[in-house]
Parts: C-alpha cells; sequence; structure tokens
C-alpha cells in the first residue's frame, strides 16, 4: 500500500486498517499484551515497521490522515503519535499534540512518540518551558510526557538544576510517573554524578522513587562499579 500518495477519506482509511491487520503477527501481539497495558487492541506490528508507516503518512497528506484516525487499535494510536512526532511547524505541532494527548494511555507509545521528535531542537528553551508545564499535571502520561522529553532532550548543563527544582514540585503519585522521575535522575547521575548525587542526598522524593532511581543507576553499564557502592550505601541509609 503506497502510503504517500493516498488520498485520505473514510474508505481509504478502513483499506487503511486492513492493510495494518495483515501486517500483524499473533505471536508479537501476545508478547506486547505482557508489557503493555492498554484499552486499545494491540494487533503485533513491531516498532521498525510502525515507524516506517508513519514517515510514509507523514510525507503525504498527513493532516488529512489525522482526521480519520477512529482511534480503536494500539498501532493506529501509535503510528498518528510517530506522525505528529515529525512536524516542525510549532503551531501544528502544538495544535496536534493537546489533542493526541487524551489518546495515549501507556508507557509504550508515549516513551515512542517522546524519542521522535524533531522540533525540539528548532526552540529548545521554548519547548523546555512547554513540557516543563506537563510535568505538574495530574494526569499520567500528560505528565510522563513532559519527564521524558526533558530526559530525552534537555539532559544538559543549562538545565541540570532547574531540572532538579522541576522534580521537585512533581506530585504526581502514579507509577508510570514516579518511574520517569527515577528514570530521569539516572540519567541525571550518568551525565552530572555530582550534582545529582548532592541532589539525592537533599531531595524530597519519596520512598518508592529514590530507590527506583538508586537501583536505575546501579543497572546502568554507564556507571563504574565504585560509585554503584556509594549509591548502594546511600540508599541504605534511606527512611
Amino acid at each position: 500500500m503506497d502510503l504517500r500518495n493516498i488520498k485520505w477519506g473514510k474508505k481509504k482509511y478502513q483499506q487503511f486498517i486492513s492493510y495494518l491487520k495483515n501486517l500483524k503477527e499473533d505471536n508479537y501481539a501476545i508478547y506486547q499484551k505482557k508489557s503493555i497495558s492498554t484499552k486499545y487492541v494491540i494487533l503485533g506490528i513491531r516498532l521498525p515497521k510502525i515507524r516506517h508507516i508513519a514517515k510514509e503518512i507523514f510525507i503525504g497528506d498527513y493532516s488529512s490522515f489525522l482526521k480519520f484516525a477512529q482511534n480503536i487499535y494500539y498501532e493506529e494510536i501509535l503510528i498518528k503519535a510517530l506522525v505528529i512526532a515529525q512536524i516542525e511547524d510549532k503551531f501544528l505541532f502544538n495544535k496536534y499534540i493537546n489533542e493526541l494527548i487524551r489518546y495515549i494511555d501507556n508507557w509504550a507509545i508515549c516513551d515512542s512518540f517522546c524519542n521522535s521528535l524533531k522540533i525540539i531542537s528548532q526552540n529548545p528553551n521554548y519547548y523546555f518551558n512547554y513540557f516543563k508545564k506537563y510535568t505538574k499535571s495530574k494526569k499520567e502520561y500528560k505528565a510522563r510526557i513532559g519527564i521524558v522529553i526533558i530526559l530525552n532532550f534537555f539532559v544538559k548543563k543549562e538545565y541540570i538544576n532547574q531540572i532538579f527544582l522541576i522534580i521537585n514540585d512533581i506530585n504526581n503519585k502514579k507509577y508510570y510517573v514516579r518511574m520517569a522521575v527515577a528514570w530521569l535522575l539516572c540519567e541525571c547521575f550518568i551525565e552530572f554524578e555530582k550534582e545529582t548525587y548532592n541532589y539525592l542526598l537533599n531531595s524530597n522524593l519519596d520512598k518508592f522513587t529514590f530507590n527506583k532511581t538508586i537501583s536505575k543507576i546501579n543497572e546502568s553499564f554507564r556507571v563504574q562499579d565504585d560509585v554503584k557502592e556509594k549509591i548502594k550505601n546511600l540508599r541504605k541509609n534511606v527512611k
């Protein structure tokens, strides 16, 4: 199916869904269902193929494609997210991401979208502040989007102290938010060991998030063994 030259309409979109169903792998769907909790039907299509489909749609009339999404299949939402991730026009991107957020209900779509964004490099300071607001959301995946985007694009010297302040202001106790915070802090530790270690000594993190952070640091191949021992001792002192 040539997705670059389609004139999208209801009939064409249904043909597209049939095309996706022909690509499904039942065993892969079973595997995905074990790690992805979602209300959407999982067909079982591998991510490289999904990315290729999204790229081809974006080359064509992607705005028409986005109008006809029926939001039934996991892969359908993921493709939509990866199409939006390629948009480099600030007005259009901001419009579509606000629509997309309400359909993201799992970590896999969230993280695939966040690590695929093209627009961040054009205006980093604007989008740092834009997504910083997301981290304060009470919605699990809106908050996670903000955290994971900071993790992917902003673990840099000029942002590190602001990142610690952002983490201090996160009150969302949902599981995938706290796991994202631990992941972010692990990356901060790898890049800025001294600053992050000092932050951990004085942070207001809850015990779960703190200990997950320590676990992720100790699981990282990018942290030396002697440093891991120091971090393990820090974990033992957490009350």
